[in-house]
């Protein structure tokens, strides 16, 4: 195929690639919101694209489509656009809308945005210093300075991610983990949940009867009187009025109460989800996701024991899994298979699998996250700013998974990344995914033992302030 062909064929699956992030963008993320900036839909679509196109010519890369020499310029076009996005475009587009949100900045939005985009870059090139992932030789402009910085960066946001999806995916699928929940342990909190909040609305009747009674005997007091029925009254109110309740107690007793009534109501919800994932697990998908559980955990496990293992040697495989596979089969077993034929196809395949999985993954936590913090001042700083963890999630995600591409397939990656200390970020995310997955086995694990302690101290809440 010549040059312009494969050039159309690119550009045709750029805008496929650019068509799924806008309706993703609009149909998905912003489902619930309203985003009508045209250059946010720009900019995050065109992020998504460039990501996706850096996954498709690795898969060009085993399948062997287009022409080398093709293949390697669209690397390097798709590979310069994408640092250029990531390192200029979005930290000013997320600098200007910051500072949209600041009045006192409402006539200085440019300069403003400029400066904070230097102050961004200053520290962008400062987290470089620490790490050993240049040689001497690059020039400060090179290409391998800027992809080395972000490497750093995404690397760390993989591990991150990582470590938590490999503890929380067995912990969520397994009903090892479920709370053991009964219709009557739900009767039985929305029974209190029902009676607390009788208990406010009768407390907050009683403060506004009083409040009305203080009302008015200010008032009267202010108005002359006189007469024998006049001191009658005055003598006997203090006694029978409703106005000498204690107001600032009885305030804080409803405070009380309103927040057990909202941790009565989470737990009412948390125990009908559980009680739902109960009936769920016990269907034939449920079983199927309980078994993929307990793989998880066992893969969990050996990833754990494999970086500490690697750390604590200093050990980074020099072979790609496919080979090492290929190998164990022809030399150790005696199988005869053609391995360049099935090497090609395997590593279609494995990372046909990785790449699936990265980008299904990371939209559902984006997805999670815009959810969770999204408002309708920030959400143009938000997506910005998840356009670019994603830009620099998939340049490191090249990275990493070029040492699970036999070596006859990464030599153009290897080429346009330049001469990078690949090794370095192994080690890294081996790091960063062992604090990661620790830290999320301890937090899980608090939260796991707290859970069936809920009931008995809201119990103990509810009988104090029922003995009140």
């Amino acid at each position: 195929m010549s040059f312009a062909t494969d050039s159309l064929i690119m550009l045709t699956t750029q805008i496929l690639f650019f068509g799924f992030g806008w309706v993703f963008f609009l149909w998905q993320l912003f489902k619930d919101y309203e985003c009508h900036h045209r250059a946010v839909q720009l900019i995050f679509a065109a992020t998504f694209a460039l990501s996706c196109t850096m996954f498709e010519l690795i898969i060009f890369e085993i399948l062997g489509v287009l022409n080398s020499s093709s293949r390697y310029f669209h690397w390097k076009l798709n590979l310069y656009i994408m640092l250029f996005v990531v390192v200029f475009v979005l930290p000013f587009c997320i600098a200007y809308f910051v500072i949209s949100n600041v009045s006192m900045f409402a006539k200085y939005k440019i300069p403003a945005a400029c400066i904070i985009w230097l102050i961004f870059m200053y520290f962008f090139w400062k987290i470089g210093d620490p790490f050993p992932i240049l040689s001497a030789q690059h020039g400060i402009l090179s290409i391998e300075q800027v992809i080395s910085r972000v490497g750093v960066i995404g690397v760390t946001v993989m591990a991150l991610l990582s470590g938590f999806g490999a503890v929380n995916c067995p912990y969520t699928y397994s009903s090892y983990f479920l709370r053991q929940v009964t219709d009557s342990d739900i009767q039985l909190i929305e029974r209190k949940l029902m009676q607390t909040n009788e208990m406010v609305i009768s407390k907050k009747k009683r403060i506004a009867i009083a409040k009305y009674h203080n009302s008015s005997r200010n008032a009267n007091e202010n108005v002359p009187q006189s007469g024998i029925w006049a001191r009658i009254r005055n003598v006997a109110s203090p006694i029978s009025s409703p106005g000498n309740e204690n107001v600032s107690l009885l305030q804080q007793e409803v405070i009380a109460h309103e927040e057990l009534s909202r941790q009565l109501f989470l737990e009412t919800v948390d125990l009908h989800a559980t009680k739902e994932r109960i009936k769920y697990s016990k269907t034939f998908k449920g079983m199927y996701f309980n078994v993929l559980g307990y793989f998880f955990s066992l893969y969990c496990m050996w990833k754990i024991f494999m970086c500490i293992i690697n750390i604590i040697f200093n050990r980074v495989g020099k072979k790609d899994p496919i080979t090492k596979g290929f190998e164990i089969l022809v030399h150790y077993l005696g199988f005869d298979v053609d391995v360049s034929f099935w090497s090609q196809h395997v590593s279609f395949i494995l990372v046909g699998i990785m790449i699936v999985t990265s980008i299904r993954g990371l939209l559902i936590t984006l997805t999670k996250f815009f959810y969770a913090i999204s408002s309708s001042k920030s959400s143009n700083v938000i997506v910005m700013g998840l356009a670019q963890i994603m830009g620099m999630y998939f340049v490191s995600s090249v990275l990493l998974m070029r040492m699970n591409m036999p070596a006859s397939y990464r030599e153009i990656i290897t080429q346009v990344l330049g001469e990078l200390q690949f090794q370095f970020y192994h080690r890294w995310f081996d790091v960063i995914f062992l604090i990661s997955a620790l830290s999320s086995i301890g937090f899980l694990y608090l939260a796991h033992k707290q859970a069936p302690e809920k009931h008995i101290v809201q119990d103990v809440k509810l009988s104090l302030s029922f003995n009140d």
